[in-house]
């Protein structure tokens, strides 16, 4: 996961300049593709970008726990609202769903994605774009249409 994340901020850093794109709207899901986000917003920071983390679903397990602690450490904000937030954002950085994601889109990801498309600001996926099939594409025609994605694998 913390290579997977530093990875991702480079290519992150690469395609949208922080001269350009300072501001970062992280959006982490609740398994490892948000995991790898949390880890990319450390290193975006470190980087000198602003990024600020939507993570509405979080899981008990201590290793997220930890990631959420040290942004919160480093004061990196956390927001509720995907709406406002993404007003605020230069770039989006899509870390909700990963290769294992399958079935229909569930609250609260479902309007987050909705809004994340309809704003229109640039957005980086990881892996692959948050609500298609690994398989069959974006076959509920919700998912997110990135403008670039990162592949870990």
């Amino acid at each position: 996961m913390e290579l997977a994340g530093l990875s991702v901020a480079q290519a992150v850093a690469k395609m949208y300049p922080l001269q350009s794109h300072p501001r970062v709207l992280v959006v982490a899901g609740p398994g490892n593709n948000g995991g790898d986000a949390l880890v990319a917003a450390r290193h975006l920071f470190f980087f000198g970008y602003q990024p600020t983390v939507l993570y509405p679903k979080r899981p008990a397990k201590s290793l997220f726990a930890g990631l959420v602690r040290q942004l919160e450490n480093l004061g990196v904000p956390f927001v509720g609202d995907a709406g406002a937030a993404v007003q605020q954002a230069d770039v989006v950085l899509d870390g909700i769903f990963g290769f294992s994601f399958s079935g229909d889109v569930r609250p609260p990801f479902d309007s987050i994605i909705k809004t994340l498309n309809d704003v229109g600001r640039p957005i980086c996926s990881i892996d692959i774009p948050s609500g298609w099939d690994v398989e069959k594409g974006n076959v509920s025609g919700i998912g997110l249409a990135p403008d670039s994605l990162v592949s870990l694998t």
